[in-house]
């Protein structure tokens, strides 16, 4: 069968996105690798699909697989391209969509072709919810990798995420660092990593190990986390720059029991079929 499928980006976390509500389409575990396969396949980050409403109360739902094939609850850059993606196919032409996910619904707001705003929801930091091992809720933890002891701040995001306050991002080991956290046997489910490098209390350089992918160049949920973890230790203000090495986004969080808001681009690459 031939897939119709939009490539598209943002800040170079790069996604697959197929119609799923005008082609009926879920792809398998060995598809996701051929799709996202960036020699034999497409090429990209994660697959995402926007499916018809489960309910009443929202306009599509949407959901996102990892090159390995595992399925993701959330992603903030994905999300932001979901609703360029929809108002370019002509599904709707709403400024804003209220979409389902597996974490639950998140609120798109497109404020122009390439520029959407997100309502990411409140960060959740209850270790059950995320979830991580631990006796009770804290802004901080000590985790022990190998002989060594690292300190990390832990949040929900609608997905699990560690995020590492470093000194210096380029003498940071991410690559190694990162698949030993996203696979420690603290968190049951895995974890998305940060390493979040301070600028001031208004700045921030950040990158991320995602979770069945490895280091990509933007994550938007990885950047909202860090906000969140930043913020809840007094690190950082109420609006942040967080600058990745795909790009830049804008975060807003009031704090405490308010949800967590995420600007930034959505960027089409270019449209295609493929054989599966």
């Amino acid at each position: 069968m031939r897939i119709a499928f939009s490539k598209m980006q943002g800040l170079g976390n790069d996604f697959v996105i197929i119609n799923a509500v005008t082609q009926k389409f879920i792809p398998s575990l060995e598809q996701c690798r051929f799709i996202s396969d960036r020699r034999f396949g497409i090429g990209c980050d994660q697959i995402l699909l926007i499916q018809p409403p489960q309910n009443s109360t929202t306009d599509f739902y949407y959901r996102i697989f990892n090159q390995d094939g595992s399925e993701a609850e959330q992603c903030g850059n994905g999300a932001r391209c979901i609703a360029s993606f929809i108002h370019k196919q002509g599904l709707s032409n709403a400024q804003e969509i209220i979409i389902g996910t597996l974490s639950g619904d998140i609120q798109l707001f497109i404020e122009s072709p390439i520029q959407v705003r997100v309502n990411m929801g409140i960060p959740r930091f209850d270790p059950k919810v995320i979830p991580f091992i631990a006796e009770r809720m804290n802004y901080k933890y000590p985790l022990i990798i190998n002989d060594n002891t690292v300190e990390i701040g832990v949040v929900s995001m609608g997905n699990p995420h560690a995020v590492l306050h470093v000194n210096e991002l380029n003498e940071t080991q991410v690559k190694n660092l990162g698949a030993l956290i996203e696979s420690h046997s603290r968190f049951p489910n895995k974890v998305n990593v940060g390493f979040m490098q301070l600028i001031n209390e208004e700045h921030i350089n950040l990158r991320v190990y995602e979770r069945g992918v490895g280091e990509t160049l933007a994550c938007g949920t990885g950047a909202c986390a860090a906000v969140a973890v930043g913020r809840s230790q007094g690190l950082l203000n109420e609006t942040v720059l967080v600058t990745q090495p795909g790009g830049d986004l804008l975060i807003n969080w009031q704090g405490q029991n308010y949800p967590l808001w995420m600007t930034g681009p959505a960027v089409w690459v270019f449209d295609g079929e493929i054989e599966i």
